[in-house]
């Protein structure tokens, strides 16, 4: 292996793969490192990839990558212990091209798509750990990797090795994350047949469906679980925020267990096989904790940056596009072989101005906010449910006394003008 390159790519996920793809089909000279035995190996999401992100990097990539299936329809579970209100939206525009989203299996995906960033001329080198970044005087000059004689050199480095980024930390730019920074995500891929799946969603064939999981799923921590259909397998998972297993002192795999054998979730699942089990971790400190970017010969980029919409479950699309920024930045680089941090933040200013930036922005105290009042999930979920299951059960009682009741079982007037307050605080957050 050559021991210079132009650029280095530390991690072969979505983002990682995304700026070596576009760096590769600039002419760039650029080494893909993945720890991994193949790209995909080491990664988990909840299994949902957008088309447009994508396709900004690969025009009508849906007609050969391995996805499972276009998603048609997005349902919200507002669940109880017994019961659940449910919304959704079912869009058949959806199953037909160019698509709005997809899901997925890493382990497929990442390879494929590592694998058309190699046929634009990167290089994939894999089982490669990138221990530490090399500096000289200031500047990162290439990264120390767990193989022998492992030192690798290039005109600029970027971080895509995830939510631990253990070289942005020795670098300085971020700190240890706090428990309320970080979710752990537990899932299992359950084999089903692809007809049962479509029966039990209401699907046709190629058409798939997403469920997200709010209140009782995570024992009014703070998080969601999830429920998605593949070509022949179910993705099932729980995500909340280590702060709130710690403080609840609930094992993740007990939360999986427990949104499995719901009786709101059983049926949809009844009779499949676990074929594998996954956990990870994803960022989710949002706009606030989004570390330093960009430095001199260095960039990061993905997870590793905390690029996470936790509100709207986004992750993926925004690694892909902070790697295609990261790209263009690095080819204004090269072009005036100016690899100093004043010239690479122009990186940080892309990512801003663009959907990430504005959308982090958007939610930038949302996490926070529900973390601190947990009431959202443990008393206004079930409330919600309550009213519900009292106003469509006919038993002889007028509406007008329906109403009546379920005003009164807000509480008192101390309690409705604290659920009013509440509510108005949410907005705000998520305005």
């Amino acid at each position: 292996m050559p021991e210079k390159f132009d650029c280095i790519v530390v991690g072969a996920g979505p983002a990682g793969t995304a700026c070596a793809y576009e760096l590769a089909k600039a002419g760039v000279n650029v080494l893909l490192l993945e720890r991994g035995e193949y790209p995909g190996a080491k990664n988990v999401m909840g299994g949902v990839l957008y088309r447009k992100m994508m396709e900004d990097i690969i025009p009508e990539f849906y007609k050969e990558a391995p996805l499972e299936r276009p998603i048609v329809e997005q349902r919200f579970m507002m669940m109880d212990k017994e019961s659940a209100v449910t919304f959704s939206y079912k869009g058949l525009e959806w199953g037909r091209e160019p698509y709005n989203n997809f899901t997925v299996l890493r382990a497929k995906f990442d390879q494929w798509f590592a694998e058309k960033a190699v046929e634009q001329g990167a290089l994939l080198v894999c089982e490669t750990v990138a221990v530490e970044c090399i500096v000289e005087n200031g500047r990162v000059i290439g990264v120390r990797t767990d193989r022998p004689d492992g030192d690798i050199y290039a005109d600029v480095v970027v971080l895509a090795d995830g939510v631990n980024s253990l070289l942005a930390k020795q670098l300085g730019f971020h700190r240890e994350w706090r428990p309320d920074e970080v979710a752990l995500a537990t899932m299992e891929i359950l084999k089903l047949d692809k007809n049962v799946i479509e029966d039990r969603f209401n699907l046709e064939a190629n058409q798939g469906c997403t469920i997200e999981i709010f209140g009782d799923a995570t024992k009014g921590i703070l998080g969601t679980g999830f429920l998605y259909t593949n070509k022949d397998t179910l993705s099932i998972g729980v995500g909340t925020l280590l702060s709130g297993l710690i403080k609840h002192k609930i094992k993740p795999y007990e939360l999986l267990e427990y949104v499995k054998n719901h009786p709101m979730i059983r049926p949809y699942i009844q009779g499949s096989e676990p074929v594998e089990y996954l956990a990870h971790l994803i960022p989710e400190g949002g706009y606030h904790s989004i570390p330093k970017v960009a430095g001199n010969g260095v960039l990061v980029v993905g997870d590793a940056a905390q690029l996470v919409n936790a509100i709207h479950r986004e992750g993926s699309n925004m690694a892909m596009t902070s790697g295609r920024l990261a790209a263009e930045t690095i080819i204004m680089a090269k072009e005036q072989n100016d690899f100093s941090e004043s010239m690479l933040d122009q990186y940080r200013m892309k990512l801003m101005e663009s959907f990430i930036g504005q959308d982090l922005k958007k939610y930038k105290d949302a996490t926070h906010h529900f973390e601190s009042f947990p009431q959202y999930f443990e008393q206004y979920i079930p409330m919600l449910n309550r009213a519900a299951s009292q106003m469509f059960t006919v038993d002889g009682a007028s509406k007008w006394e329906k109403q009546k009741k379920i005003w009164r079982d807000l509480g008192s007037t101390k309690q409705k003008f604290k659920l009013a307050r509440d509510m108005m605080k949410a907005w705000k957050v998520m305005k």
